[in-house]
């Protein structure tokens, strides 16, 4: 038994976790998911269309690739894309996993009889790396993962009444499954109905016979609203033959195809394996990684004494994680609606958990913080710009690394301290990540306001090295219209510039593209690659971050006049 965990801090921390969830929402270097530039193309798209169905699209194959409701959320938040900015899109994901956490909150808190223990269970699931990096950006997690949740904590809350519940938190569970699926994908009926058949059986005593007579149809009803829910896709949009082909059989059945040789073979090795998905879901933790672990073998240590709810919440964990490994396609992320139990168990157990997965975070994060800083100090001293001090951090910067890295330190050596300071410590890294990558957010990372202007209406075509990349540029060059090409000739000067009117072209840090004698370069900026080399990667870690880490980019208007249609297709599409 060490410490309790106080009021004081379960204050200070929640005060913290919420500013590191606010901190850099507009950013588009936020730690988050390759669909998020998609979907924000499905969004303007459906928005300059004026309809709220179908969905549009310019990219093949990537229309109806998720159901409408996240998409409609995009549109109204956007003010039908007229306010269009990373924030617009973002706060509603925000709110969805504070909701998550409050809810949490009352349900561990109730069942628990203990306020610290409510409070621990919404801290700890915030505190995880996924919830971070799929609970802000624009994508489907956070609404699928907040209804999905919310029945099962409704369990918790209300106990024996709502396992006695005839209609209400029926229909209560099937209107929030329905919402789910209109979020994400109507493959989610078979976890949460399988799941809630699991709490119905535990609930009657694992009597078979009583399930059937008494809760069966409890878990029917779930499951028929939730789909019928679902369908009012099928029954508003005007072309449901099209969502059929693209979503039902190209997006979800698609996923139980063989990844490589054979199902079977598929299932017990490789990336794609059972082994894998039980790596990344517990990888989901990310920092708290060994204290989840730590929690589980307390909870084999305790198996003959497990409480209902505790029990409950492992059943929902298994329930997810043995229907998500019969996909051939098999992710960690397709197990963040079980994250909320599984920081509640760390939670229950959190008074008896061992120091060493404490301890152990505390390790990761002073990693974490001592590579930002080397690499802060780094680029801060270095003159690959041409111009030592380029690249400036704010006094506020270098007061957070250090409080932090002392933070973290005092955690390690004072066992009094170790798990608050831990927990604490997540929320400090994800601050610290976001301050470090602030100079691109200034001046540095962006086109002045001249350059912008004088763009607009103006054909302009940029790198793109996945689809939709165009996105992240209309936030850099608002009201020009954007074509790609694909990123790996963005170092070809020359041939850029013969062929395209207005194009941004990129050259290491140090170095001035070589250009033609009618060529006038537009605006500057600097930008940080996405795609590296194994070479590069070594030169990096060894310490050559301006050379390699970034490159300068330059919009070039070169001697074409007027460009034919290319015979290519757009690269961002």
């Amino acid at each position: 038994m060490r410490a309790a965990f106080t009021f004081r801090s379960a204050i200070l921390i929640l005060l913290l976790g919420v500013f590191s969830y606010l901190y850099g929402i507009d950013s588009r270097f936020a730690p988050k998911n390759g669909d998020e530039y998609p979907y924000m193309h499905i969004v303007r798209m459906t928005a300059d269309a004026g309809h709220w169905l179908p969905l549009q699209s310019q990219m093949d194959g990537i229309k109806n690739t998720k159901p409408p409701l996240v998409f409609w959320q995009g549109i109204a938040t956007t003010q039908w894309g007229s306010n269009w900015s990373l924030a617009a899109l973002r706060w509603p994901s925000v709110l969805y996993t504070g909701l998550t956490a409050f809810f949490l909150f009352l349900a561990v808190r109730r069942f628990s009889g203990k306020t610290q223990t409510g409070l621990l269970a919404g801290l700890v699931w915030l505190s995880f790396f996924a919830t971070y990096r799929y609970g802000r950006p624009f994508l489907t997690d956070p609404p699928e993962v907040f209804y999905l949740s919310l029945p099962f904590m409704a369990i918790l809350y209300w106990g024996k009444s709502a396992f006695e519940s005839k209609l209400v938190l029926p229909l209560l569970a099937g209107l929030c499954f329905g919402l789910a699926l209109l979020s994400k994908s109507f493959a989610y009926i078979v976890p949460a109905t399988f799941a809630m058949g699991l709490y119905y059986w535990r609930w009657r005593k694992w009597s078979l016979s009583e399930v059937l007579m008494k809760d069966l149809y409890k878990v029917i009803l779930m499951g028929v609203l939730a789909l019928g829910i679902f369908s009012l896709w099928f029954v508003l949009d005007p072309f449901p033959q099209a969502v059929w082909q693209e979503f039902v059989l190209g997006e979800n059945a698609g996923k139980f195809e063989a990844r490589s040789s054979h199902y079977f073979s598929d299932l017990v090795r490789g990336g794609d394996s059972i082994w894998m998905l039980l790596l990344t879901s517990l990888a989901n933790a990310g920092l708290f990684l060994f204290v989840f672990i730590s929690a589980l073998l307390q909870c084999w240590k305790e198996r003959r004494f497990l409480s209902m709810e505790e029990g409950l919440l492992l059943l929902l964990i298994a329930a997810f994680f043995i229907v998500f490994s019969l996909p051939s396609q098999r992710s960690g992320r397709y197990l963040l609606p079980v994250m909320p139990a599984c920081a509640a168990l760390i939670a229950l157990y959190w008074e008896r958990l061992p120091l060493w997965g404490f301890r152990l975070a505390l390790l990761l994060q002073l990693i974490v913080l001592g590579a930002l800083c080397s690499v802060g100090i780094n680029l801060q001293l270095s003159n690959f710009l041409g111009e030592a001090g380029i690249w400036a951090y704010s006094n506020w910067h270098w007061a957070l690394m250090a409080g932090a890295l002392a933070l973290v330190l005092l955690g390690l050596f004072s066992k009094e301290r170790t798990k608050s300071i831990a927990l604490a410590g997540c929320f400090i890294c994800y601050c610290a990540l976001t301050s470090s990558l602030s100079p691109l957010e200034g001046a540095l990372g962006r086109y002045n306001l001249a350059t912008m202007a004088s763009l607009v209406g103006q054909e302009v075509w940029v790198p793109c090295d996945y689809r939709a990349k165009d996105e992240e540029y209309r936030l850099l060059l608002p009201g020009a219209q954007l074509r790609g090409y694909h990123a790996n000739d963005a170092g070809n000067v020359a041939a850029l510039t013969s062929t395209y009117p207005i194009v941004a072209v990129q050259s290491p840090i140090g170095e001035q593209p070589e250009l033609c004698e009618s060529c006038k370069i537009l605006g500057q900026r600097m930008e940080m690659r996405a795609r590296h080399s194994e070479s590069q990667i070594k030169a990096i870690l060894m310490g050559q971050m301006g050379e390699y880490l970034f490159v300068n980019e330059y919009l070039i208007a070169g001697p074409v006049n007027a460009l034919t249609p290319p015979i290519e297709k757009d690269a961002c599409r």
